[in-house]
């Protein structure tokens, strides 16, 4: 068996449409895997669309038809050997043609396919050809066929469910509309004889006693060339072997491996997540004779429940691994770039990380995006890093005609089959915001009767689930309620299932997080900018000059091209006048919407936190972007922390400490998700904002292991007499906290109360604080003067004489003043100046 890429030697056509003179007719060379785009861009050819406002430059790309081109030759082949093209991606309408035989077509980028190569296989050069059609022109007449569906408000009009292909490619309310086409995946000669592996899927489990079990369902593809004898099967994992003889044309087994006392995979935060080296050897007659194919992965074993049932409180959604409750801290994550195949298996890993470090223990796969990477999944294993899996429906009605429903049914096997042994994925979820768009958006009305999806998400998808890989639980949807709710629940009700909250940012403050104590909150969120650095590289005004110095910065229409949601900056704007005023000055309105952003997020976290365990989870949107552009994401496109991310990283800390609200009343609550007891002293103190204390208590406090505690704060404490001018601070164990009766906009911050100096260190700086008075969120905006600068904390809230260090890794040397300038070192309070 020999499996050799074709990366090699392919060029790229324009075969129909109209293009710009300088692309068409001409043999441009092409990267495999690679896109469309990615090719133009490597020749100089068009402009890279993630700079100002190039994307809108390239709507021609949308229409037209391309060949990709290469020569093959194929030796002879052994009489009962099989030659076999594999295509592990194809993006997405394409023909494949050898010669002058069409091998086949393709309209699926979701799912792999493999030709027969065996009539060419005679030692002559002829070409290989893939020709990919417009996905969109391909989408618009299915949509015509079999009659038009409705899609979501905010996401896009185009005709995104009419096609197996990234939804987002379509454009989203945070990314670019590219409609990208190419070879995505690898695509590799495969010769094989006598049989080969065609499917292993370890179902693995951990029993109550320790014992972990590995149930591998093979299924073998024989060469068809006289080849029907029996086959040998060997399976390794943790020292325990097993074998097993395939009779003479089966083609399936089951191979059951039972490991006693085996290392389990726990998630972060809850023990190693142990991985097992795996192997399944398949050979020919009684195992003596050569191998003929092998898989080597990694198990790990791991039992994963769903409960949803009914309580006082509605139905739940409590997501537990080896028999523990956990406290979902998660974030959605989105294709971390909208061209595909520049992801590397670096830049995913330095992601997760990211993720970790701001104390995340679960990434939802986004169905608007890809099913993704085997790098993505392995490196989940490796951290203990969850993963849920949506299937790829997101945001529309989709058609259960074929060939959409054949389609759906057979990359989801396909998926089904390719994910399941990662230990990381602990949930499939059958798509998002379908079953509420059908009730709420106006769905009803429009189909007339057409079927709309709930097919896939009620039917076919757990029955796959339930078939192929019965270890998961399954959820029909993101927002739902569990079945047994009654069917009158409506599917984003706060008290079952999993919920959406959209009026936050759409329509109210984000004050209203707290009206509700949803059962699990699989997605909610909060716009904020990129940070300065990116956005000084990426976005310029329209002029061509510095976006800062545009006359009316906000309305620049480069700035309006990288502002993707409906009436986006009149929601930030909106969002920042009760709480921290709306800003004139063009850096002082990306540092309020930045903070109000990290404040968003905090408030509604910090809330759902509180209610643990009748809220089970909160995956907040979103983790990650795919382009330089104002969003709900926590890291910009190049990599960049937010300052919401500083504030997601406290608030899914091991330990919250944080002020809530009960029975009409000032409450602290003290979080701690981790193994051992929190045993602390509660310090409450009503302070002026200069420091001078008007009331005090301190509260012995014990906090079970993941379990929140609730200590109202007493009433001479909380009844602030004047509430511009005084706050209650709660500290312990170095946690500090601060409330204010309140908004900024009404309290008489100082603006000088904060100083700062700075010294230089082994790699890079530090900026020592100090506070002559409350100074909230201080955080240093190092990227505007340091391209690589690393800021260990953000957001500080420092009360009257409170002291902090800030430190900055960096490779690069300035001046070390600049880092004191009013535009990188900022705060709550300097909303109240103009900067200089």
């Amino acid at each position: 068996m020999t499996s050799t890429d074709l990366h090699d030697g392919w060029t790229l056509r324009l075969e129909r449409g109209e293009a710009p003179a300088t692309i068409a007719g001409r043999d441009v060379p092409a990267t495999v895997p690679g896109t469309v785009h990615t090719d133009l861009l490597d020749a100089d050819l068009i402009d890279d669309p993630y700079l100002d406002a190039n994307e809108t430059s390239l709507r021609w790309a949308w229409d037209v038809d391309w060949r990709y081109r290469r020569s093959l030759t194929l030796e002879p082949a052994a009489p009962d050997e099989r030659v076999d093209l594999v295509c592990e991606g194809l993006d997405t309408v394409a023909a494949l043609d050898l010669g002058d035989r069409r091998l086949g077509s393709t309209a699926n980028m979701h799912r792999s396919y493999r030709f027969d190569l065996r009539p060419e296989a005679d030692g002559v050069a002829r070409d290989l050809t893939v020709t990919f059609a417009s996905a969109t022109r391909y989408a618009e007449e299915l949509s015509d066929r079999i009659g038009a569906r409705p899609g979501a408000n905010s996401a896009t009009t185009a005709p995104f469910p009419f096609v197996r292909k990234m939804a987002c490619s379509f454009g989203w309310d945070w990314g670019p509309d590219l409609r990208t086409a190419g070879i995505w995946r690898p695509v590799r000669l495969h010769r094989w004889r006598v049989a080969r592996l065609a499917e292993v899927r370890p179902l693995v489990d951990l029993r109550p006693d320790g014992t972990g079990t590995a149930e591998v369902h093979v299924r073998v593809e024989r060469s068809g060339l006289g080849t029907a004898g029996p086959l040998h099967l060997a399976a390794a994992v943790a020292g325990v072997e097993v074998t097993a003889t395939l009779a003479a044309g089966a083609e399936s087994a089951v191979l059951t491996l039972e490991v006693p006392d085996v290392a389990p995979w726990w998630p972060v935060g809850y023990g190693a997540p142990s991985l097992h080296a795996f192997s399944l050897t398949l050979s020919d007659g009684d195992g003596d004779a050569a191998e003929l194919d092998r898989v080597d992965r990694r198990l790990g074993f791991r039992r994963v429940e769903l409960d949803t049932s009914a309580d006082e409180h509605g139905s739940g959604f409590v997501l537990a691994v080896n028999g523990r409750p956990v406290l979902v801290k998660g974030a959605n994550w989105i294709p971390d770039d909208h061209l595909l195949t520049r992801l590397t298996r670096e830049r995913v890993a330095r992601r997760q990380d990211q993720a970790l470090a701001a104390n995340v223990n679960l990434l939802r796969v986004w169905g608007g995006g890809v099913y993704e990477s085997r790098d993505f999944y392995e490196s989940a294993d490796e951290r203990g890093l969850l993963v849920w899996q949506d299937f790829l429906l997101a945001c529309g009605a989709y058609a259960e005609d074929d060939p959409i429903r054949s389609e759906i049914a057979a990359e989801a096997r396909e998926n089904i089959a390719r994910l399941s042994p990662h230990p990381s994925l602990v949930i499939w979820n059958g798509g998002n915001e379908n079953l509420w768009g059908h009730e709420d958006w106006g769905w009803k009305e429009k189909l007339g009767g057409l079927t709309w999806g709930e097919h896939y998400a009620r039917v076919l998808l757990p029955a796959l689930v339930a078939e192929l890989d019965p270890t998961r639980p399954y959820s029909d949807n993101s927002p739902s309620t569990p079945h047994r709710a009654p069917e009158q629940i409506h599917p984003n009700d706060p008290d079952h299932g999993t919920h959406h909250q959209w009026e936050v940012w759409n329509r109210v403050d984000y004050r209203a997080y707290r009206a509700d104590v949803p059962r699990f909150c699989s997605e909610f969120g909060f716009q904020g900018p990129p940070t300065s650095r990116t956005i000084a590289d990426h976005v310029h005004a329209a002029d061509g000059g510095p976006l800062a110095d545009a006359p009316d910065p906000r309305n620049d229409p480069v700035w309006l091209v990288h502002q993707k949601a409906q009436d986006g900056n009149g929601k930030l704007d909106r969002g920042m006048a009760p709480h921290l005023g709306v800003p004139t000055d063009w850096e002082d309105w990306l540092w309020a919407g930045a903070l109000n952003q990290a404040r968003a997020l905090r408030h509604a976290i910090d809330h759902y936190r509180s209610w643990w365990p009748r809220t089970a989870g909160a995956i907040l949107w979103q983790l990650n972007d795919c382009w330089p552009v104002t969003s709900w994401s926590l890291i910009d496109s190049l990599e960049r922390p937010k300052p919401a991310w500083y504030a997601v990283r406290r608030s899914f800390a091991p330990r919250l400490l944080t002020f809530v609200e009960r029975d009409g009343a000032l409450a602290v609550a003290l979080a701690g998700d981790s193994d051992s007891v929190w045993r602390t002293e509660l310090a409450l103190r009503r302070e002026s904002l200069a420091g001078d204390v008007v009331a005090s208590a301190t509260v012995g406090v014990e906090v079970a292991p993941r379990s929140v505690t609730v200590v109202p704060v007493p009433a001479d404490v909380a009844a602030l007499t004047d509430t511009s001018r005084e706050v209650v601070t709660a500290s312990a164990d170095g946690l500090v906290e601060v409330h204010a009766a309140v908004e900024d906009v009404d309290l008489a911050l100082d603006p000088a109360a904060l100083s700062a100096s700075v010294t230089a260190t082994d790699d890079g700086y530090e900026v020592h604080l100090r506070a002559a008075s409350l100074v909230r969120d201080v955080t240093l905006l190092a990227d505007r003067v340091l391209r690589d600068a690393v800021v260990d904390d953000a957001l500080l809230t420092l009360p009257a004489g409170a002291t902090a260090t800030l430190r900055v890794r960096t490779s690069e040397s300035i001046d070390p003043e600049d880092l004191l300038r009013r535009d990188v070192l900022r705060s709550a309070n300097d909303l109240r100046r103009p900067l200089p």
